[in-house]
């Protein structure tokens, strides 16, 4: 029971981030904001939630590489989303393209934001990983399945397969007061997945965005977004991962 505190406490920390965001969307969501609109004001919040949690010693350079990066790939992706029609941000806002507000990068950052953290925290480290070779591609292939299947076959179900043959072998390990423990990469994403379903139906139900059956009235994300959020962990994980590796290959002073 005392592991099991600490492994929790330990992972609301890695969560910080995504605490914030919660918390920021459901304060908007009943407070009256004065001077700009909603979607600006959470901008600005995650902003300085970034540049404190940097500043503070929470984050290191590195990782705020690795958190920008994700912005960037989510941004990317809620444009083409947004303008498919698959979800939508109804609300006003300054600081939005083509149809995007720039704070919905935030939401895929948190994402990378507790991968860095835990990694750290509790000493990740990875047992049977594939080579690079292998790895790259596939984290690539499905990435670009979120844009592909919309003008051509959904092959998610292929990735996910591919995913169970490539990391049939591979274990994480973490340590958690002295002790270490173990766990079948492919459960962790399957946990991490749907955890993320289940944040994703508090951010709509904040109005963080909008899927078409929500216009009207909140209803719960369909379950088959659980597929969808389990594909994007594993390609954050891959990253994380890739990048991690990369690291611990170069020479120290090159790291510094």
């Amino acid at each position: 029971m005392t592991q099991l505190i600490i492994f929790g406490w330990e992972q609301a920390l890695s969560c910080l981030f995504p605490v914030v965001i919660f918390g920021s969307l459901a304060l908007t969501q009943v407070l009256p904001l004065p001077w700009l609109p909603r979607y600006d004001w959470l901008l600005l919040v995650f902003l300085f939630m970034q540049w404190w949690m940097v500043r503070s010693g929470l984050e290191t350079k590195d990782e705020l590489k690795v958190i920008t990066l994700f912005h960037l790939i989510g941004l990317a992706l809620e444009i083409f989303k947004v303008n498919m029609g698959s979800w939508s941000y109804p609300e006003e806002g300054y600081m939005k393209i083509f149809g995007v507000p720039l704070y919905s990068g935030f939401m895929y950052a948190s994402v990378a934001s507790y991968l860095c953290q835990a990694w750290r925290r509790l000493d990740v480290r990875l047992i049977k990983w594939p080579p690079f070779s292998v790895v790259v591609p596939l984290a690539a292939a499905i990435y670009l399945n979120f844009f592909i299947h919309h003008f051509w076959i959904d092959i998610r179900w292929w990735l996910s397969g591919l995913v169970v043959v490539v990391f049939w072998r591979s274990w994480v390990t973490y340590e958690v007061n002295g002790s270490r423990y173990r766990m079948p990469i492919a459960l962790s994403f399957i946990l991490i997945g749907f955890f993320i379903w289940v944040a994703e139906n508090i951010a709509t139900f904040f109005g963080a965005w909008q899927y078409p059956n929500q216009m009207d009235t909140w209803s719960l994300v369909h379950l088959g977004k659980v597929s969808s959020w389990l594909l994007l962990v594993i390609v954050s994980f891959l990253i994380v991962a890739t990048l991690k590796q990369v690291k611990q290959k170069l020479p120290v002073s090159k790291i510094k």
